[in-house]
C-alpha cells in the first residue's frame, strides 16, 4: 500500500483562514476588531479567502507546495469547527466562486489544497439540529443526533451527545445511514470542486467502519487525494491501508521539542524514539506523515522555545530533514509568538518590520535545500547520536545521501569520519586538514555524499 506519490515532495503551510489576511473588507462582520488586536476565542479579525489569494507569493517563497486550511464552511465561530452548512463557504470568507478562484490560482502555482473534514460534530446552528430543536421527536432528523430527552436543552449540561461536552457542538450519529450519506456527499462535493485531500478532525471519536467507507468514497473520486488523520499518540492504527494515508505527526513533534526546547531528552533518547516511531509506521506510509512543530492546537514554536531563536531553528532543521511532509503553521516563519488557543491564533503580521528576518531566511533556505536534494524528500531515514547533544539524521536515496548533524550544545569540532554511512562532504562549510568540521553553538551541519557506493 502506497500513499499518493506527490506527498513525498510536499511541504505544507497551515492557515487559520480568519486570521491570515483580510483581502475583502466588504465581508467583515459588524464586530470586526483591528487586525493587531489580542486574539480571543470569540473575536473576528476579518481574514478571508481573497487574503490568502493575495499572499500566495509569500507562501510559495517558503518552498511550500501544499496548503492545509482549517474549516472554511458556513459556521458561527471564528474557528468554524461548528459547521451550519457543509456545502457553503462561510459568508465572511467569500463564496464558492472565491474559493474556486483560490483553488485555480493555487493549482496554477503547483500548490495543492487540503480541507478540514469536521464530521464528528456540527454546530448547534446546523439546519438539521435546529429542526430537531423545533420539532423534537417528530423531526425527521431526530436520529441524526443522540438526544436523550425533550425539549433539547444545552444547559446546565446538554441532554444530547456533543464533542467533548461542548454544548454548541452536537455530535452526529455516524451509525445512521442518512448521516453517512450526507457526510460522503460532502466529501465528494469538495473533491469535485478540485480540492486535493481531507484532514480528518478528531477521527478517533467515530468508528473505523465509517472512515473505511469515507476512504472508499474519496479514492473513488481521486485516487491521489490525501487523507490525513488528526492523531496525537498512535499513528499505526490509521495506517493499515483502509483508513488514512498518514497522520499528524505529534509524536515526532514531542521528540524534536523535547530535544530542542524543553531539553527533557538527549540525543540518545531522540535516536531511540525516532527509530521506534519509524518502526511503528508501516512500510509505504512514511511519506504520508504530516510533520509539524506548531498548529492551531498548540503554542507557537518560538514561544515553546522561550524566545530562543537558535533553538527554534534547530527544531526546524530536524523537522525539514525527517521522513514525511513538513508543515509550517502560518506566522511561525516570521517568528510570531503566542500561547495555546487563543494565543496561537493571532492575526498574521504583514508589517515586515515586525518579522524575524533570521527565522524567515532560514525557513526559505530549508525549503530550497529540500527542493534541491531528493534524499531529503524521498530518502530512507536513520537516526543516531554522536553524543548527548548531537543528533545525526541520515536520508539515504539511490541518487544521493544527505546527513543532518543537529547539535544543541556549545560549538564543537566534528570528525566527519565518525558520521555513519560516509564519506561525507559538508554543504556550506570547509573541513580542516584532519577532516574535522566546526559546528557553532546550537546549530546544524549538513553533509552530502554521492550515489556511488562507498
Amino acid at each position: 500500500m502506497n500513499v499518493p506519490d506527490w506527498l513525498a515532495d510536499a511541504s505544507f503551510y497551515q492557515i487559520f483562514p480568519e486570521r491570515f489576511a483580510n483581502g475583502d473588507p466588504a465581508l467583515d462582520p459588524d464586530d470586526v476588531v483591528p487586525w493587531n488586536s489580542v486574539p480571543t476565542r470569540d473575536n473576528f479579525f476579518g481574514g478571508d479567502l481573497q487574503g490568502i489569494i493575495d499572499h500566495l507569493d509569500h507562501i510559495e517563497s517558503l518552498g511550500a507546495n501544499a496548503i492545509y486550511l482549517t474549516p472554511v464552511f458556513e459556521a458561527n465561530t471564528n474557528h468554524r469547527y461548528d459547521a451550519v452548512d457543509y456545502f457553503k463557504i462561510d459568508h465572511r470568507l467569500g463564496d464558492l466562486s472565491t474559493f474556486k478562484a483560490f483553488l485555480d490560482e493555487a493549482h496554477r502555482r503547483g500548490i495543492r489544497v487540503v480541507l478540514d473534514a469536521v464530521l464528528n460534530h456540527c454546530g448547534d446552528g446546523h439546519w438539521a439540529f435546529r429542526d430537531v430543536v423545533e420539532h423534537e421527536a417528530e423531526s425527521r432528523y431526530v436520529n441524526w443526533f443522540s438526544v436523550e430527552s425533550f425539549p433539547v436543552s444545552p444547559h446546565p449540561e446538554p441532554n444530547y451527545r456533543t464533542c467533548s461536552g461542548c454544548y454548541y457542538l452536537p455530535k452526529w450519529n455516524a451509525y445512521n445511514p442518512e448521516v453517512r450519506a450526507h457526510h460522503f456527499d460532502v466529501a465528494r462535493f469538495w473533491l469535485e470542486q478540485g480540492i486535493d485531500g481531507w484532514r480528518l478532525d478528531v477521527p478517533y471519536f467515530i468508528n473505523h467502519n465509517f472512515w473505511r467507507e469515507f476512504r472508499s468514497v474519496v479514492k473513488s473520486v481521486d485516487p491521489q487525494a490525501y487523507i490525513v488523520a488528526e492523531e496525537w499518540r498512535d499513528p499505526e492504527e490509521w495506517l493499515q491501508g483502509d483508513l488514512a494515508d498518514g497522520t499528524m505527526n505529534y509524536t515526532l513533534r514531542d521528540l524534536i521539542l523535547g530535544f530542542t526546547a524543553d531539553r527533557s531528552i538527549d540525543a540518545f533518547s531522540f535516536a531511540k524514539g525516532a527509530a521506534a516511531l519509524r518502526a511503528r509506521i508501516p512500510d509505504g506510509f512514511h511519506a504520508g506523515m504530516l510533520n509539524l512543530l506548531g498548529s492551531h492546537d498548540t503554542e507557537r514554536v518560538l514561544t515553546r522555545h522561550h524566545g530562543d531563536v537558535a533553538g527554534a531553528l534547530l527544531a526546524y532543521d530536524l523537522l525539514h530533514s525527517a521522513e514525511g511532509a513538513p508543515m509550517m503553521y502560518y506566522g511561525d516563519e516570521v517568528g510570531m509568538q503566542g500561547d495555546n488557543d487563543p494565543g496561537c491564533r493571532g492575526a498574521m503580521r504583514w508589517d515586515e518590520g515586525e518579522w524575524n528576518q533570521e527565522i524567515l531566511a532560514h525557513i526559505k533556505l530549508l525549503g530550497t535545500r529540500r527542493a534541491e536534494h531528493i534524499a531529503l524528500r524521498r530518502g530512507v531515514q536513520s537516526v543516531t547520536a554522536l553524543d548527548a547533544d548531537t543528533i545525526v539524521l541520515v536520508r539515504a536515496h539511490e541518487d544521493e545521501r544527505v546527513a543532518v548533524v543537529a547539535h544543541r550544545g556549545p560549538g564543537i569540532d566534528i570528525d566527519l569520519e565518525a558520521i555513519p554511512m560516509g564519506p561525507w562532504l559538508p554543504i556550506g562549510a570547509v573541513p580542516d586538514d584532519d577532516g574535522r568540521c566546526r559546528i557553532a553553538e546550537c546549530s546544524t551541519l549538513m553533509l552530502m555524499s554521492g550515489k556511488e557506493p562507498v
